[in-house]
C-alpha cells in the first residue's frame, strides 16, 4: 500500500501539480484512496450528476428523452466545443443534448438540459444516493460567468497571474460546483451497477460516457485495444480533472476520481494531463495485482 501510495504522490509531485485520488473495485470495494476525502472542485465533472438525475427522471416518466428542445443563439453558455461554439440556431433532443454535454463538455448543451432538470433535482439525485458531499450551485455558465466577474477588466489574459488565480471562486470548493474523489467512485460504481437508475437508463449512461472524445487524460494511462475507458473531464485555470470506469477484458471493472491543481497557471501543461492517466493506471494495477482493501 505504501509503495502505490508514494509512486502517485510522487508522479502528482514530479507533474507540478497537488493530486487527490480515490480507485476501486466496482464489485469487490477493494480500494487506493490518497486523499480520496479532499473537497474538491468538480467543474465539467459535475456533468455527470446532471446525466444522472436527466436519466432518472426519464426513468421516472417526469420527462421524454426524444423531446426536441430549441437552441437559439441568445444566452447560450460559453465554451469552445458544441452548441456553445455554433453560429446558427439548433433543434436537438434532450438525449442528444446530453451526448454533446458528455462527449466534447458542451457548456450550452448542460445548460438547456439543467433548464429542463432543475438545479435541485441534480442535487436531489445525489444526496439520495448518499452523496453528502456532493453539490452543485452554480448553472455552467453561471460559473464561468463567476470566472469574467473575479477577473475583472483584465479578462482571460489575467489568469497567468498567480494572485488573480487566488481570489477566484470558482476554484474555492466551497463556493463552487463540488465533491469528493471517493463520492464520485461512488457515483459511478452506482452506475455501473444499476443501483442509480433502472438497468435501462443505466445502460444509456454508461454508453454516453463511452463517447467521451478526449484520450489525454485517464485514457492515456490504459492504451490497450481490450481495455475500454468511459468517463468525464472537467477543466478550470489550474485544475484537471477527470473521473472514469476502467473495463478489462476479463471482467475487471475499476472506478477511478483524479483531480488535480497545477502549481504553473499555464493553460496547456501537457504533464498535468498525462498525470491523471499514470496514477489511474498505478492504482487499478494495484487493485488488480492484491485483490485486497488498501487505503490510506
Amino acid at each position: 500500500m505504501n509503495d502505490t501510495l508514494n509512486r502517485i504522490r510522487t508522479a502528482f509531485a514530479e507533474a507540478g501539480v497537488t493530486g487527490w485520488l480515490h480507485a476501486c473495485d466496482i464489485d469487490s470495494g477493494a480500494e487506493i484512496d490518497a486523499g480520496g476525502d479532499h473537497p474538491v472542485v468538480t467543474a465539467s465533472v459535475h456533468k455527470l450528476c446532471l446525466l444522472v438525475a436527466l436519466h432518472q427522471r426519464a426513468a421516472a416518466g417526469v420527462l421524454d428523452l426524444t423531446e426536441q428542445v430549441e437552441c437559439p443563439l441568445t444566452d447560450r453558455a460559453p465554451g469552445g466545443t458544441g452548441l456553445a461554439a455554433m453560429l446558427d440556431p439548433v433543434r436537438m433532443s434532450l438525449r442528444d443534448l446530453a451526448y454533446s454535454m458528455m462527449a466534447v463538455s458542451d457548456n450550452a448543451a448542460a445548460d438547456l438540459l439543467l433548464d429542463r432538470v432543475g438545479i435541485d433535482a441534480v442535487n436531489r439525485a445525489t444526496a439520495d444516493l448518499g452523496l453528502s458531499r456532493t453539490r452543485a450551485l452554480h448553472t455552467f455558465g453561471g460559473l464561468l460567468a463567476t470566472l469574467r466577474e473575479d477577473t475583472g477588466p483584465g479578462g482571460s489574459q489575467v489568469l497567468t497571474d498567480p494572485h488573480v488565480i487566488g481570489r477566484l471562486r470558482a476554484l474555492d470548493p466551497a463556493r463552487s460546483n463540488r465533491s469528493t474523489p471517493r463520492e464520485m467512485t461512488r457515483l459511478l460504481g452506482a452506475v455501473w451497477r444499476d443501483e442509480a437508475c433502472t438497468a435501462e437508463h443505466g445502460a444509456a449512461i454508461r454508453r454516453i460516457l463511452g463517447l467521451q472524445v478526449w484520450p489525454h487524460r485517464m485514457a492515456s494511462g490504459f492504451p490497450f485495444d481490450d481495455v475500454h475507458v468511459a468517463g468525464k473531464t472537467g477543466s478550470l485555470p489550474t485544475l484537471r480533472n477527470e473521473v472514469g470506469v476502467i473495463e478489462y477484458p476479463d471482467g475487471g471493472r475499476y472506478a477511478v476520481a483524479v483531480f488535480t491543481r497545477a502549481a504553473a497557471t499555464a493553460a496547456v501543461l501537457p504533464a498535468a494531463d498525462a498525470v491523471i492517466g499514470t496514477t489511474a493506471r498505478i492504482a487499478v494495477d494495484a487493485i488488480r495485482a492484491a485483490g485486497v482493501t488498501r487505503t490510506a
